[in-house]
């Protein structure tokens, strides 16, 4: 009796683990199904689809090479007709945008997409983005009427809304202007149309000052000045610079020098002139008065003392 219980619960045993072995095999044989089934799906569009979109990756790739060489080329021709760098940039990213949009065009139709539905898509597509890059949008076509109208170009020295240096570049969203210390400043395009513009253009006027003392010869102390700044390699001689007498201080003389200079010696010219005069000025005997005050001390009648400060 024992023994025939043992076989039963052997043989229920043997049963248990045939169906746990069943279960624990099955997630594995579907999973390869599902892959098999997607395999076949993957091979069927491949067979399928293979050609169309192998030749429209060829048509993307010969796209974006021809839209290269063309801007490539279309850059080295203007630059023979003199044209300013923003309208070559322009008239280039104009061209390669357009061919790559031909070439992307004809890849779609090559895959079988229609073109109506997906144009009709993208126009109210467009609607949105439009109203989501106003701001965009309109430093775009700032940019586009600064390219145009010209009203300052690459090199010259502008001052606008608060802010001034020479101008960089000019892109499509953005001035660059670039300072003495070589910082750069980037307006929005937006902000400059409208705005009161002032254009010093490729040259500047210094406009330095210095003091003599009233005992000094004028005329040959201006002759002086005019020498300095005809030796000096900074000043420009194609314009003739301001010497005179500007004002009748407390203790001097001051003269106004005002020579013209390009953008770039700017800075550096200035401190050439100032040392150059100096030297030449302590060389004549020519003084340079510091500013002088006059103290009196009054006594009284009585022997008090009293003490009063005039200037």
């Amino acid at each position: 009796m024992k023994r025939a219980l043992w076989i039963l619960l052997a043989w229920f045993g043997l049963i248990f683990k045939g169906v746990a072995a069943d279960n624990a095999l099955q997630p594995v044989a579907d999973v390869a199904a599902t892959a098999s089934k997607y395999k076949d799906k993957a091979v069927d569009f491949l067979i399928l689809h293979g050609p169309a979109l192998f030749g429209a990756l060829v048509i993307m790739v010969i796209g974006f090479m021809a839209g290269s060489w063309v801007r490539k080329l279309v850059d080295v021709k203007l630059q023979k007709k003199s044209l300013e760098p923003p309208v070559r940039i322009l008239i280039g990213r104009v061209i390669h945008i357009f061919i790559i949009g031909f070439s992307l065009t004809i890849a779609l139709d090559t895959l079988g997409f229609k073109l109506t539905s997906l144009i009709a898509g993208i126009s109210v597509a467009g609607v949105g983005i439009g109203f989501a890059m106003q701001g965009l949008l309109g430093n775009l076509f700032a940019g586009l009427l600064i390219i145009f109208t010209k009203p300052f170009r690459v090199g010259e020295y502008i001052e606008i809304v608060g802010v001034n240096g020479q101008v960089d570049a000019i892109e499509l969203f953005s001035t660059v202007l670039i300072h003495g210390d070589k910082s750069r400043v980037i307006i929005p395009n937006k902000k400059i149309i409208g705005e009161i513009l002032h254009n010093y253009g490729t040259i500047r006027q210094l406009d330095l000052s210095v003091g003599v003392a009233y005992g000094t010869n004028i005329p040959d102390t201006i002759a002086l000045v005019r020498d300095i700044l005809r030796e000096n390699k900074r000043v420009l001689k194609d314009f003739t610079p301001g010497v005179g007498v500007t004002m009748l201080a407390d203790s001097s003389i001051s003269l106004s020098i005002k020579p013209w200079v390009s953008i770039q010696d700017f800075g550096a010219a200035g401190a050439e002139i100032y040392q150059e005069l100096i030297q030449r000025f302590q060389s004549r005997k020519i003084e340079i008065p510091c500013p002088q005050r006059e103290i009196r001390i009054v006594h009284s009648s009585n022997g008090a003392g009293t003490a009063k400060l005039g200037i």
